[in-house]
């Protein structure tokens, strides 16, 4: 499916949607990705985001491995 087909198919199911819920997502999705400017954090996003980093120096995190080791562990818990 090319572009051009791809939109016409969009626009005909958007058209078909009665929740708004979904409308409203696809709307944020749209304004995030057509946006052309610098993006904004607030500063709860900063904030969260400097603890990250701080976890990360005193190396307070799961590897990928150790968190997939929880997961299943979890699960068979289930």
């Amino acid at each position: 499916m090319n572009a051009s087909d791809l939109k016409i198919d969009l626009i005909r199911r958007i058209t078909q949607l009665k929740e708004p819920g979904i409308l409203a997502e696809l709307q944020k999705l749209l304004d995030f990705e057509l946006a052309s400017g610098e993006y904004m954090l607030t500063d709860c996003q900063k904030d969260r985001i400097a603890e990250g980093q701080e976890e990360y120096k005193k190396s307070a995190f799961l590897t990928d491995e150790q968190a997939n080791q929880d997961i299943e562990q979890w699960l068979k818990e289930k």
